[in-house]
């Protein structure tokens, strides 16, 4: 046995290797995820998201989705707390949402087609913990009845008071009452105009006219040092991120210009939202960089930023590098499969029983796991949990890179079906200490489903 005990240098050689080596963006690897509404609780950044459907035409979307992290780099997959049928009165359009917390309660805000007025409404799901279960609050929307509700940010300001803004193209906002699934006195509409926005309201506009900026859709509210940030889509199609500030929550507002510019993307659409986490400031968007994607095939990235001295953004650009880690991942307790920095070829599934697990895996595929913390000690067995309903395949567990040292492999046989899983365990044929990446790289006949796969473990 021999000893591997600092990280070796990441190749970024060979067809296979080139994308997830160098690359953090997109976040999500699995699935194509939208609109991202990132929000801090307890020490973990969960990142709630909209879904495309591969091969869509349109934004066919069906579900919400969630992700959560505690070092910004391995994500975990929650699956899809909250869908369509979730809401007896929609049927359709699962569009951008958010989630927020208050007094011990999860609201998620939405916007999806009503069958009552055969138009765009807001709902709003509440939830026990940040993860679910969700269920519809009222049992019908908080407002409906027009084409332009859709992509509702909430937030509540230090005296209690909650708002929400949402609308393409104008700009609606109604105050909520305390108990977050009523609204407060009338829906207001925002007045746009060049000061504020860029340009006036789309009824004012004067055809031919270019103005300064076009607010579009997606806004997302906060409040930072006692300023009020709204950031949103502008421009029109193809879209790139603006803001606005204020001193009020309903303004009077200012255009502030653009946060990230047009840029090659790969999607003519963007939405954003900002988080604080850890002492660092995230801003993240969405993308149609993941294989096959684009307008209608998207997916969240992120990058870190700072603000300006007096409050304002700097300009923000789309990398494949993403963000820096803020914490390590520690292998002597159980991993989800789903808990993923990288990954190429591989699905996400549910199961009621069993959760969230990983599957469609074929050979060739990887999974990559970021900032493993072996500590001084190595470790002497690997443990994972597996099923298979045909021939199974090999898992070989690598450092630092998908063709780094061997620490493990494991042979993976047929255990009787797709969800009939099974518990293998083996000896290591290195040791590790300190902080690594870890690869689970997969091997098998070429073109068939090889085996599924629940969640690993390392044993000293």
């Amino acid at each position: 046995m021999f000893k591997i005990c600092k990280r070796t240098a990441a190749l970024c050689i060979g067809g296979l290797l080139m994308s997830g080596l160098c690359a953090q963006n997109p976040v999500v690897q699995t699935c194509y995820t939208t609109d991202p509404a990132p929000m801090v609780h307890d020490g973990t950044l969960y990142l709630y998201t909209g879904r495309d459907e591969e091969k869509a035409d349109f934004f066919w979307m069906q579900e919400w989705r969630l992700y959560s992290t505690t070092d910004m780099v391995n994500w975990t997959d929650h699956g899809s707390p909250l869908a369509i049928e979730s809401f007896e009165w929609g049927d359709d359009r699962a569009w951008a949402a958010q989630c927020i917390e208050r007094n011990g309660k999860f609201y998620w805000y939405v916007c999806l087609h009503s069958k009552l007025s055969g138009a765009m409404a807001i709902g709003v799901a509440v939830g026990d913990s940040p993860t679910g279960p969700f269920k519809d609050a009222i049992g019908k929307p908080l407002y409906d009845g027009s084409w332009d509700y859709i992509d509702p940010t909430v937030f509540i300001d230090d005296d209690g008071q909650a708002y929400l803004y949402w609308g393409n193209p104008n700009i609606y906002y109604a105050k909520l009452n305390d108990d977050m699934i009523s609204l407060k006195g009338e829906v207001g509409m925002i007045q746009q105009t060049v000061e504020s926005f860029g340009a006036p309201n789309p009824k004012d506009r004067v055809k031919g006219q270019k103005y300064k900026d076009v607010y579009t859709e997606g806004p997302w509210f906060y409040k930072r040092n006692g300023k009020y940030y709204l950031l949103y889509a502008a421009g029109g199609v193809p879209e790139h991120i603006a803001y606005s500030m204020s001193d009020a929550p309903l303004g009077p507002w200012k255009y502030m210009g653009e946060i990230m510019p047009l840029q090659d993307t790969g999607s003519f659409t963007n939405h954003c939202g900002v988080a604080d986490y850890k002492g660092h400031s995230y801003f993240f968007y969405h993308t149609g960089k993941l294989p096959g994607g684009g307008g209608f095939g998207r997916s969240v990235a992120v990058e870190e930023f700072k603000y300006n001295p007096d409050g304002t953004f700097p300009v923000i650009n789309a990398t494949k590098e993403g963000v820096k880690p803020v914490g390590t991942l520690n292998p002597y307790k159980r991993v989800e499969a789903e808990t993923i920095a990288f990954s190429e070829g591989v699905k996400s599934e549910p199961n009621a029983k069993t959760g969230i697990y990983i599957s469609n895996i074929h050979n060739g595929d990887y999974i990559k796991v970021r900032e493993v913390d072996f500590g001084t000690q190595s470790p002497k067995q690997f443990r994972v949990a597996v099923a298979s309903a045909l021939r199974g395949g090999t898992m070989e567990v690598r450092v630092d890179s998908a063709r780094g040292p061997l620490l493990a492999e494991i042979k993976v046989e047929h255990t009787g079906g797709w969800e009939a899983w099974k518990k293998i365990r083996t000896e290591l044929s290195a040791s590790v200490t300190g902080v690594h990446d870890l690869y689970f790289v997969f091997k098998g006949r070429k073109g068939c489903k090889l085996f599924n796969f629940d969640w690993w473990e390392f044993k000293r």
